[in-house]
């Protein structure tokens, strides 16, 4: 008997002094929406290594420390089906570093944490949350 099980994601809330990096999607779903960069797990590949995997593919960035924040896994955050997000944090100290949108991210920007768009998923409920930590 098969077992039915949620995909993994991973997720980058990214602070550089008062600003929080954020991608423009370039695809279904929320195609054109803000999110926090991340993506899928791939089979595997440990979390720890995906969440650096997809800040750099989607933003340029490298060479980031990640520190694990929380676990968001509603099965209605995403409309493509049940996912399990691990959400990492980094925190840059210094210049902000320019960015650049890849791979399924058509941009890539910072934002003042004070100001940001509506964002896609359920990604306003984990600034949310990390603001407040």
């Amino acid at each position: 008997m098969g077992y039915r099980n949620p995909a993994l994601t991973v997720d980058g809330y990214v602070v550089c002094g008062e600003e929080l990096l954020l991608i423009r999607r370039g695809k279904e779903p929320f195609k054109d929406a803000w999110a926090l960069p991340g993506g899928f797990v791939d089979y595997g590949e440990n979390p720890d290594d995906a969440i650096h995997r997809e800040i750099e593919e989607e933003t340029g960035l490298t060479g980031l420390l990640f520190f694990q924040f929380g676990v968001y896994g509603d099965p209605v955050r995403d409309p493509r089906g049940h996912t399990v997000s691990v959400v990492y944090t980094a925190i840059i100290e210094g210049e902000k570093p320019d960015v650049v949108g890849g791979d399924d991210a058509a941009e890539a920007r910072w934002f003042p944490l004070e100001n940001l768009p509506e964002l896609a998923f359920d990604h306003d409920k984990v600034v949310k949350d990390a603001k407040a930590s």
